[in-house]
């Protein structure tokens, strides 16, 4: 999926290049700070998505997203103020996003786009499962789709994975892997006595917690919560590493 972020703001512009490049299948074609320079470019580029900023000299995003070749790309806009959400959904902008963008969020914004693009046919259904496979590779790795290959990821070298709607955040010793995943699916590779599920949206490698506090765990500097429903499991596996 290929996108352009539009942004007078160099750190609003750096930002997005820096969450592009980390959500497996987007490309990011240019990255531009004069709407009218990104708005020549994309009536002669088509793209599938613009991340469009509304604050702009000259040209507003508003303005802009009028002027774009129809059927033009999927509108994403993201800036500081919220009133204008109302006429940005009279525009068909696929999601509104509000500066500090999250990452999360960013996320699920790409999310609506791919699900807007992919077409409801059997050839779509039946490549959906192979995008999100977890391949179990040795007794101490698994392998996972990140963008368009195949990462090894040792088991040893996770931190800790945060759920992210549709993906899957790895946080390891050497960085970080966002896979489009389930928990279901990873949790039937990774080893059960190693990690553990503390939450619907976190799951943390038992050897690489640093200390357990008031409902919360401390992974790598971070505290992360325990939720009700896995609270009992989580303190019988506690309960077991203090055996050993």
């Amino acid at each position: 999926m290929t996108c352009v972020i539009l942004d007078d703001e160099p750190l609003a512009l750096d930002l997005l290049a820096d969450y592009c490049a980390q959500v497996p299948g987007l490309k990011l074609l240019g990255q531009f700070d004069e709407a009218l320079v990104g708005l020549a470019f994309l009536q002669d580029n088509p793209v599938d998505v613009v991340f469009l900023d509304i604050h702009m000299p000259r040209l507003t995003g508003l303005q802009l997203a009028q002027l774009l070749p129809q059927p033009g790309p999927r509108i994403i806009f993201t800036t500081a103020y919220d009133q204008y959400a109302v006429r940005s959904y009279e525009l068909n902008a696929t999601d509104y996003l509000l500066k500090p963008v999250a990452f999360e969020r960013f996320v699920q914004a790409v999310q609506k786009v791919r699900q807007q693009l992919t077409p409801a046919a059997p050839s779509a259904v039946s490549a959906a499962p192979a995008m999100a496979e977890v391949y179990p590779t040795a007794p101490d790795a698994m392998f996972v789709k990140n963008e368009h290959r195949l990462q090894r990821v040792a088991f040893d070298d996770i931190l800790y994975i945060e759920g992210m709607k549709e993906y899957l955040m790895i946080y390891t010793t050497t960085g970080k892997v966002l896979t489009l995943q389930s928990f279901r699916r990873v949790e039937e590779v990774l080893p059960p006595e190693r990690f553990a599920r503390i939450h619907k949206s976190f799951l943390v490698s038992m050897s690489r917690i640093e200390h357990v506090e008031r409902g919360k765990v401390q992974v790598a500097g971070r505290l992360l919560p325990i939720g009700d429903t896995y609270r009992e499991s989580f303190a019988a596996l506690i309960r077991t590493w203090q055996q050993l």
